[in-house]
């Protein structure tokens, strides 16, 4: 079960700073005229989904939340400034998105395949699945953008 917990921990975490760093994109955006405003959004209702999932079934076993440390999410927000304010297009927006995603998506990768001989609990590993496809059909709609 440990090993499950842990895949869900990676979830409860790459959710939570996704929200974060969208959250911020989207106010550093706010006052600019960019079509990929609304993409955005329902991609943080979708995090926000999964963060309350995974949270879930870390409280229904008692486990401790990794979260995201105070530095990683500052060094984060201030990287969206800087790339906001040195383009601002849907085109690089969707690019820093897809690079942030991917990221994430191959640390889930790497943990499932770790763990592929072990017992993974299929509530988890559905979750884990469905969190996977969940990032590479954001990928496939942030595309549209480059």
């Amino acid at each position: 079960m440990e090993e499950s917990l842990e895949i869900v921990n990676h979830i409860y975490k790459d959710s939570e700073m996704a929200i974060s760093t969208l959250t911020k994109l989207i106010n550093t955006l706010e006052k600019k005229d960019n079509k990929i405003k609304d993409t955005i959004e329902d991609i943080l209702k979708g995090y926000e989904r999964y963060f309350k999932e995974s949270k879930k079934i870390l409280n229904k076993n008692n486990c401790k939340k990794e979260k995201n440390s105070i530095v990683s999410k500052v060094m984060a927000n201030m990287g969206i400034d800087k790339e906001v304010k040195d383009d601002n297009s849907d085109s690089a927006i969707s690019d820093m998105l897809i690079k942030g995603i991917s990221m994430g998506s191959i640390d889930l990768e790497k943990k499932l395949r770790k763990y592929k001989d072990k017992e993974i609990d299929d509530k988890v590993l559905e979750l884990a699945n469905d969190f996977k496809d969940f990032s590479d059909n954001i990928i496939e709609k942030l595309k549209v953008y480059l």
